[in-house]
């Protein structure tokens, strides 16, 4: 990470943080935000928040996003691997993003700067990554232990970066002026089955959601949607729900906090995803 400057580097930086499927609501909210004119200078994410902010980093509009992912499947993403250390293989889901925001390959390449969280298993800390591949840096950071595999990166295994910290405010906190966090994951009761993949994502859930609050206390703005909390983390059938809901939490948050000035015309949210 860059050292601190005596003054902030950006005036709005956006804070995404993990939470599977429910991270579709991210893009919402940065429709939202698109549409107030608050554009982000700065972008931190940790695993589904990674994905939404390398994809819109490199230029790719919410919408343009959504339409990616409208009729895929969790299988088309992954391979199934049992034997090895994680569950799935995350293999086709490097591929898929590194497609979709190409010609960028690094971090350091992407119009808006922007980090990705990730947890170092090895030595059991936050790291966060403004530099290097992008592929590897972003399946890091989204590789819940037991259902992925720890993604290798110079020496070091890496997992998801929930693990620790769900919510990356502390990563961009010292680089902006105002500071948004969106947090897709509320601590609410969830139901589970009692098979070996739902509970390891349970186990992942609790601690990626116990872990947010000191994270939330840095923001200028948070977003909450409690509304998608029972949202199963790979169910990607509620994509149009799950964006409305971020638009429209984006939209309250921002007229609660009175950031918005006079009447702002926005787009009907009936029609927001081309299905």
């Amino acid at each position: 990470m860059q050292q601190d400057n005596d003054a902030p580097q950006y005036s709005l930086g956006v804070a995404l943080s993990g939470g599977g499927a429910r991270g579709f609501a991210h893009l919402g909210a940065l429709k939202a935000l698109d549409e107030t004119g608050f554009k982000p200078d700065l972008l931190a994410g940790v695993s589904a928040g990674s994905v939404a902010a390398v994809m819109y980093a490199a230029g790719l509009s919410p919408e343009e996003i959504i339409d990616r992912f409208a009729s895929a499947k969790f299988s088309n993403f992954t391979r199934f691997s049992l034997g090895k250390a994680g569950l799935f293989d995350l293999g086709r889901f490097k591929k898929f993003l590194l497609d979709a925001i190409a010609p960028y390959k690094y971090l350091e390449e992407l119009p808006i700067p922007t980090y990705v969280g990730a947890t170092d298993f090895d030595h059991g800390r936050s790291v966060a990554f403004n530099t290097g591949r992008i592929g590897e840096r972003v399946i890091a950071s989204c590789s819940i232990p037991i259902v992925f595999p720890p993604v290798r990166i110079e020496g070091t295994n890496y997992v998801d970066g929930g693990v620790l910290r769900n919510l990356p405010s502390w990563i961009i906190r010292p680089y902006c002026s105002r500071l948004i966090g969106i947090n897709c994951s509320p601590l609410v009761r969830e139901r589970y089955n009692k098979s070996l993949l739902d509970i390891a994502l349970h186990t992942y859930n609790l601690m990626a959601k116990a872990n947010q609050a000191a994270d939330m206390e840095m923001c200028d703005l948070n977003v909450i949607m409690p509304d998608i909390a029972h949202y199963k983390v790979f169910n990607l059938k509620q994509v149009r729900s799950v964006f409305i809901s971020g638009f429209g939490a984006m939209r309250h948050a921002l007229r609660q906090a009175d950031w918005l000035e006079g009447d702002v015309t926005t787009t009907d949210t009936s029609s927001i995803i081309v299905q």
